[in-house]
């Protein structure tokens, strides 16, 4: 089910602006669709009341919780299945966030992630995004949300962006706290700016070296690390919002002094901030994080340089939390997705 769906079948049953914009927030709110101050007999159309169960559970069978893993840091781990059979993962994370996927699997294909190995299986709807956040919301507050587990988002951009609408119009999330993720692509720079809620950005740059950088992201667009750093720019301008680079660190790989001069010399002066990630191990790759002193010191030579850098442990470490792992582990066989009569409405 996309938004665009849901929208189409509450107008079809005579729904209003007002009563299409009380039910939305009701479910992106995680409230229940006959809550509110007016009951609703009192407000929505007779043919909307007498939808509202089987609206109800066709929204809840979007996505379910199979398996929660809490971490010691405050974080939780969902494996979150889908209708027809398919599983992601979503991140409960610490000071009232949650990181969504946008796709089953990735085509992106980032050497040190397990997400990609299988390739993209399918997109994931706004409406199954949403309901990530709404599984969230059942659990604890939520006043962030990070487009940053499964997937690559520019590649769904369609139900990427009806579903920040929603979250920014009637979900109560604020613009900034809607971040969305990517490894860089223009159709992100043309679309997103004329959306009207615009997120703030991330941009996964990982290497300053465009051929390092093509060699960590086999299948991202061939965007020159300073290419990208200047498309950026003109949207931190536009919006307001300082840009986050993500560097996830590399031992041996992109943790050298090399890096930290280019990096030193691309956003100096820029309206950005680097988040260094130290590396979350996954059992069968190659790869390992620096050890956290080096961590420290690269995060504190950049802000000696005047950009500004922070070191951030991901989230779940000792779950092993890297995106893409907990599903490899648990997702069970595919079963025969069901029908969904909203859509088909």
């Amino acid at each position: 089910m996309r938004i665009d769906q849901l929208r189409q079948f509450l107008r079809a049953l005579g729904a209003k602006p007002t009563h299409e914009a009380r039910l939305l927030r009701q479910w992106v709110q995680a409230r229940a669709l006959e809550g509110g101050r007016s009951q609703a007999e009192h407000f929505l159309p007779l043919a909307i009341r007498q939808a509202l169960p089987a609206l109800g559970a066709e929204l809840a069978g979007l996505a379910t919780i199979r398996s929660a893993h809490p971490a010691e840091d405050g974080a939780e781990r969902l494996l979150v299945a889908l209708a027809d059979g398919q599983a992601v993962e979503s991140v409960l994370l610490p000071r009232d966030g949650v990181c969504v996927s946008t796709q089953v699997g990735c085509a992106v294909g980032c050497v040190f992630c397990m997400t990609g190995r299988d390739g993209l299986l399918r997109q994931v709807s706004s409406g199954e995004i949403v309901a990530q956040v709404v599984l969230a919301r059942q659990r604890r507050p939520v006043k962030k949300v990070v487009f940053m587990g499964m997937g690559e988002p520019a590649h769904n951009l369609d139900n990427v962006m009806q579903a920040i609408e929603l979250l920014g119009q009637e979900g109560g999330i604020g613009h900034k706290q809607l971040v969305f993720s990517t490894v860089g692509d223009e159709r992100v720079f043309e679309r997103l700016p004329q959306g009207p809620v615009k997120p703030a950005l991330a941009l996964s740059l990982h290497s300053t070296f465009a051929d390092k950088r093509a060699e960590l992201l086999p299948r991202a667009p061939r965007f020159d690390p300073a290419a990208l750093v200047e498309a950026g720019e003109r949207y931190a301008r536009a919006t307001g919002y300082p840009i986050q680079y993500q560097w996830t660190l590399l031992a041996g790989i992109n943790d050298g002094d090399d890096e930290l001069d280019r990096i030193a010399t691309l956003l100096q002066g820029r309206y950005a901030m680097m988040n260094f990630i130290p590396y979350n191990t996954n059992e069968g790759l190659p790869f390992r994080r620096p050890d956290g002193e080096r961590a420290a010191e690269m995060a504190r030579a950049l802000n000696r340089r005047g950009v500004l850098t922070r070191l951030r442990w991901s989230a779940g470490q000792d779950i092993d939390g890297g995106c893409g792992q907990l599903r490899a582990r648990e997702a069970a066989p595919r079963r025969t997705a069901r029908s969904i009569p909203i859509a088909a409405a």
